[in-house]
């Protein structure tokens, strides 16, 4: 048993806008650092064989989580602590969350076991490219089974996390993305020189870097600030206890259902496998696409699970479905104006990413499939939100059932745009996906009466609409009256050019619109 310091005291927790806010701001500052992981990967690296089996080795680990512990643990905890914090029995939450953790270490570690046996044979299968390719196979394979120990770190950092998210407090969560991505960037920075049997570590002090970023910076500290916050944990083992059996059947149609989410990448891989290099390409354009997508999605939909569930679990079925649409409303306006900029100024965001072993060639074929994934990053966003309704009003069946079929429907098209339009197709197959993921989880909510369209807000979805495409025209038409950039240092003025005129442009045409937006996000930051 360990001794717990006394509870955090009410005021250090959070309200949704207030979370929310934190989160963003911890994922702009962990965005800046994956960019600068991005860029000095790039520059060590470049897009050939190194790269492309470091970015492969996650996808065992990654579909090991997936299908022992539902890909989120957190979601179906989540659900759960909350209705025992409802009804004042902290202790009780406390038995709940040990005997889950306890028990789920011990599963979740045998699978780490049998898929360190088993990673070559996954890696041949998953790879199409790789099956003819012995470097870039073996370089997979070792990274694989370096990283795979980490998702027990994940999985120990996200229950330690979901208690402190029903009590509202963010903190530790905020700067644990920050503490991974620092993580791989020193593991890159001081072990990829060092001579190990005779040979340097080189991509592999990435895989390194994964494993050390993920136990400092979701293990350990979601787990200081657990105990901080008065958790009473005890070692238990116990597969019939009934909170273990509850999280099991919650989670269990997360384990067994598939979500594009987590086999768009999958299916990437398989296909850019074929090209030398091609898995780093997109790799980046996906890493790269996620920065604001990071931001403004994940964060928004992390702190807003747990008030959703209060909300349900209150029996407030308006409120919830008003709640959960004008989170959708306003994540996915925002997406429509990002999107717009993203769009606009790729060619020197992406030719910040030039440099060492990373080509301009390298640099023009990213910009090209990101800007097509530029297109979906409000849907991406929202698609979290809609997907977390579900988990809130403790139905994740629905969700993985619509996913499975989602995902076996969405197969063929990744076939079909590849053979027809090679990388780009890829993206573009990525694009209808989601679309499909995220219209199908709206109108199943819709359909049970959880989540009315009618909540929507359509006008205002309208006028960031409008404000995205003028804000895209003027940004666009401006950056072409600048001289031809040649330089890093000419990159970042035409960014800032661009950015500057996007967001006067914006602004000037919500407000001429008379959007509420301008007005609610200054009204959060207050």
């Amino acid at each position: 048993m360990t001794t717990p310091t006394p509870p955090r005291p009410a005021s250090s927790t959070h309200t949704a806008g207030s979370a929310a806010l934190l989160l963003m701001a911890s994922a702009f500052g962990s965005g800046l650092l994956a960019l600068v992981r991005i860029k000095y990967t790039n520059f060590l690296f470049g897009a050939g064989p190194a790269q492309d089996a470091y970015l492969a080795a996650f996808k065992l680990p990654d579909l090991l989580a997936y299908f022992l512990i539902g890909g989120a643990a957190s979601i179906s905890l989540i659900t759960i602590l909350n209705r025992y914090r409802e009804a004042g029995d902290d202790e009780g939450g406390d038995r709940a969350l040990s005997v889950i953790l306890t028990t789920m270490l011990v599963v979740l570690g045998v699978g780490v076991v049998l898929a360190e046996i088993f990673a070559p044979q996954y890696v041949w299968l998953a790879n199409k490219g790789f099956r003819d390719d012995a470097l870039r196979s073996s370089l997979c394979v070792t990274m694989t089974r370096i990283i795979l120990p980490a998702q027990l770190f994940f999985f120990l950092g996200s229950v330690m996390g979901s208690r402190l998210q029903v009590r509202k407090i963010f903190i530790y969560q905020a700067f644990a993305p920050l503490l991974y991505n620092g993580g791989i960037i020193a593991g890159a920075f001081f072990l990829h020189r060092m001579v190990v049997f005779g040979k340097p570590l080189g991509v592999m002090s990435l895989a390194i870097g994964v494993v050390g970023g993920m136990l400092a910076g979701y293990a350990l500290l979601n787990s200081f600030g657990a105990f901080r916050s008065g958790l009473h944990y005890s070692f238990t083992i116990n597969f019939k206890d009934r909170a273990f059996r509850e999280w099991l059947k919650l989670s269990l149609p997360l384990m067994i259902g598939v979500s594009l989410v987590m086999f768009d990448r999958q299916f990437i891989n398989f296909f850019a496998s074929t090209s030398n290099g091609g898995i780093t390409l997109i790799g980046n354009a996906k890493d790269l696409f996620n920065a604001p997508f990071n931001i403004i999605g994940p964060a928004a939909g992390a702190a807003s699970l747990p008030f959703f569930a209060s909300l349900f679990q209150q029996k407030r079925g308006l409120d919830f479905s008003h709640s959960v649409s004008r989170a959708v409303s306003r994540l996915f306006a925002v997406g429509m104006m990002v999107s717009a900029w993203m769009i606009a100024l790729a060619p020197w965001l992406m030719d910040l990413f030039r440099g060492g072993k990373f080509t301009h060639a390298d640099a023009g074929a990213t910009t090209q499939l990101f800007i097509v994934l530029s297109f979906t990053l409000g849907i991406w966003a929202v698609q979290g939100i809609y997907a977390r309704a579900f988990y809130a009003a403790s139905d994740t069946k629905t969700p993985a059932i619509a996913g499975t079929i989602i995902v076996v429907l969405s197969a063929p098209l990744y076939w079909v745009f590849f053979h027809a339009f090679d990388q780009l197709g890829l993206a573009i197959a990525s694009d209808v996906g989601i679309f499909i993921q995220t219209a199908s989880l709206a109108l199943l909510l819709h359909k049970k009466r959880l989540v009315s369209f009618s909540h929507l807000e359509f006008a205002e979805l309208a006028r960031a609409f409008a404000a995205a495409i003028v804000a895209f025209a003027a940004t666009h038409y401006a950056t072409r009256w600048l001289p031809a950039v040649s330089t890093h240092r000419a990159d970042i003025l035409t960014l800032a050019a661009g950015s500057l005129v996007w967001a006067v442009i914006a602004l000037i045409v919500l407000l001429a619109l008379g959007s509420k937006l301008p007005a609610q996000i200054l009204r959060r930051k207050a």
